[in-house]
């Protein structure tokens, strides 16, 4: 292989290995009443917990709270409950 043709290689794999992370870095929104935090998987959330899942485009209007918090659950009131 010459030299260029290793550099356009590289670059290839570079770019490909980048457009992956990208894609797989984004996570949605879940939502139950104004409380809203990042999931990275889509659970099945108890039907009385009214969790709302949007988009990761999606934006919260001023009256809406961010909550960041680990593992597989909801937020009710200001209580983390686990599922």
């Amino acid at each position: 292989m010459t030299r260029a043709t290793k550099t356009l290689l590289a670059t290839a794999i570079g770019t490909a290995a980048l457009a992956v992370s990208a894609a797989t870095a984004s996570a949605d929104i879940a939502c139950s009443g104004n409380v809203c935090w990042h999931v990275q998987e889509r659970y099945t959330y108890p039907r009385e917990s009214k969790v709302i899942i949007h988009k990761d485009t999606w934006r919260p209007g001023p009256r809406v709270t961010i909550r960041e918090h680990e593992g597989r659950g909801f937020w009710r009131g200001g209580s983390w409950v686990d599922f």
